[in-house]
Order: C-alpha cells, then structure tokens, then sequence
C-alpha cells in the first residue's frame, strides 16, 4: 500500500479542528480529524456521497437542536 495522500478541507482554515480525506489505493475514503489524526474512519465513495447529502438535505439537524 502506498502512503495516503491527506488532503485538508478547504472549510477547514485554521491548525485545529481540521478534516482530512485520502483515497486509498482499493478506492475506499479515509477520513480523520487534525486533533486525533490516528483514528482513521474508513468508507467507500457511495457511502461517503449518501452521507454528504443526507447532511445537505437536513436529515441530521436534529442532532443539534
């Protein structure tokens, strides 16, 4: 396996509280946080497509109300 290219959301301006997501060499998403970098959640594109728009759409706001 080759070393993950991380790459920093561009919502996330500021050292902390950064997201970071890199495409593995199987085609899964790696995704993990600048706070914790060693904890790494795994997903497949479809997956991480589904989740993005269920969020877009507001089926998590709930949550934090």
């Amino acid at each position: 396996m080759s070393a993950l290219q991380w790459q920093k959301s561009s919502f996330s301006p500021n050292a902390n509280g950064c997201v970071y997501m890199a495409t593995a060499d199987d085609g899964t998403i790696k995704l993990r946080e600048s706070d914790d970098p060693d904890t790494i959640v795994t997903t497949s594109p479809e997956k991480l497509r589904a989740f993005i728009l269920g969020i877009k759409a507001g089926e998590f706001d709930h949550f934090v109300a």
